[in-house]
Order: C-alpha cells, then structure tokens, then sequence
C-alpha cells in the first residue's frame, strides 16, 4: 500500500522548514482564526478524519525527511468532509511529518485519533490526499471544527470577500462644513473586484469608517465584524502603513489627512493575531 504514496514525499519536503522543539510547542496553542483561514480558505479539502493506522515510514522510504522528525503514513475514516467538491471515498490515507520528542524518539499516533486535515486530492488517486502545508493535520477540536466550516462557507459563497493584493489609490474629499471630511482608500484584489474603504467626520459626532464589495458606497455600511473572512482579508494583508504610491494623487496638505484616516482602519481592523510556527 506504500509504494504509490510515496510520491508525495517531495511535497512534504518542500514545506516550510521548522524545528521540532517549535513544532512541538506549536501543537500546544490554541489556533487563531487568521491561523486556521491561512490553512482553509483555499483548501480543495477539508475533513474530520478518525485514524485507522499510522505506518512509520523508515528511512528508504522517507529520504526528504528533515532532521528531527518522522513520517507517517496515515490511514483513516472520514469523519465529517467540511469541503470537498464531488465528495471522497469513505476511507483516506495521506503523510505527515511529525517532530520526535526530546529524546528523538517518534511520536506515537494512536488509533481513533481525531484530526482535522486541509488537503488536496492527488490526481488519479481518489483515496489519496497531501496536506496544503506542512502543519496542515491539526488535533480536532468540536471550536475549531466550527470556524473552519465558517470560513469554508464564507470562502464558497456566491461573492466571498476577495483576495487583496494592494492598495490602488487613495484621495480625501472636504465637506461643507469646517472640520468635515471623506476619505476612500481603493484596493486591488486578485480578481479584479472592486473593493474600497471609506472614513467619514462630522463635526460633533465620532469617526466612523465602512468597507464596500461594489462600485456604490453605502454610508449605512459599517466595517467587517471581526473573524469574518472579510476582517481577514483586510486586517491579515493590509500594511501597517499606507504605501506612498498611494498617495501619489494627493496634495502634500491632503496627504496627512488621508494617513491619518489609514490608520483609523487599521485601528479599527485590530492585529492579525497568528500562532503556527510554520506559515507558507
């Protein structure tokens, strides 16, 4: 049964390299959101699996194995498929790395085990799965479970919030009155969607800002709620500040004003709060 996974060992190589101590500390946190959208948003797979049997690959058949680590050959159920266009088999079986305790020696898997797992099929091998990164095999947990079907929902949608590769441009508009003001900051996205950001003052009354999917701004809108694939999209790709190509259309009396207006988003945003070791 080994040989023909034994294919997917150049793909665990290439992961990201991380030590086991980190590794290891790493499985003790509790992921984030940004943690578990990094791995779910774009993943053709995502299931709840209970473990059959765990194969230890010997050093013949893992040769891209890193330093400090074992790979196993995982057999398992099913469990829940969270995401899987055209479905899977009943029974999966794919590899991963794990780090060896302090001693070196492996960690042991044991058998109903239960993991959630972010994959992709192996072409002409339906049972098959390689896991997007690394660390992509996670303890199930019945939280985590729930946000990566969030996430999975939000990312499958008609219209999910689009990737965002950078900001276009940004100007500020005065308003009638002394003290009043309306910024938009326009944003590129990978499949060219419009997508713009607006802060508004008044006089007397509190900065608001609000987020438009769309050609027309609602003044009504309001930002993303937090852990929202669009919070996470914005708060987990925009830079901490506004580039000055952004600004290459505004006044040197504007361009103070309009940073300052950024940096009520980003504000408003909060961190992009990350625990995995190992990101790629």
């Amino acid at each position: 049964m080994k040989a023909p996974i034994l294919a997917l060992s150049a793909a665990l190589a290439a992961a990201s390299p991380v030590s086991a101590q980190q590794e290891s500390s790493q499985s003790l946190q509790i992921l984030n959101y940004a943690d578990l959208a990094d791995l779910g948003a774009g993943a053709p797979v995502v299931a709840h699996l209970r473990v059959r049997g765990a194969d230890r690959l010997g050093a013949r058949e893992a040769t891209t194995v890193r330093a400090g680590y074992t790979r196993f050959e995982i057999d398992a159920d099913v469990v829940a498929l969270i995401r899987g266009a055209g479905g899977t088999p009943a029974r999966v079986r794919y590899l991963v790395d794990l780090p060896n305790d302090s001693r070196g020696r492996p960690p042991r898997i044991t058998r109903r085990s239960e993991y959630l797992v972010m994959a992709t099929r192996v072409p002409s091998r339906p049972d098959e799965l390689r896991l997007v990164t690394a660390d992509a095999q996670i303890p199930f947990s019945a939280a985590a479970a729930e946000t990566l079907r969030g996430i999975v929902r939000e990312a499958s949608g008609a219209e999910p919030a689009p990737r965002i590769t950078g900001i276009g441009r940004a100007f500020s508009v005065p308003g009638n009155l002394p003290g009043e003001r309306e910024t938009q900051f326009f944003l590129l996205t990978a499949d060219q969607r419009p997508i713009s950001l607006t802060v508004l003052r008044r006089p007397g009354e509190q900065v608001r800002w609000s987020v438009a999917l769309g050609e027309i701004v609602d003044e009504g809108a309001g930002p993303p709620q937090r852990n929202t694939l669009l919070w996470y999209r914005l708060a987990c790709t925009l830079p901490a500040r506004l580039p000055a190509d952004a600004l290459s259309e505004a006044s040197a009396e504007e361009s103070p004003a309009i940073q300052a207006d950024y940096r009520v988003i980003m504000d408003g945003l909060g961190p992009c709060a990350r625990s995995r070791v190992s990101r790629r």
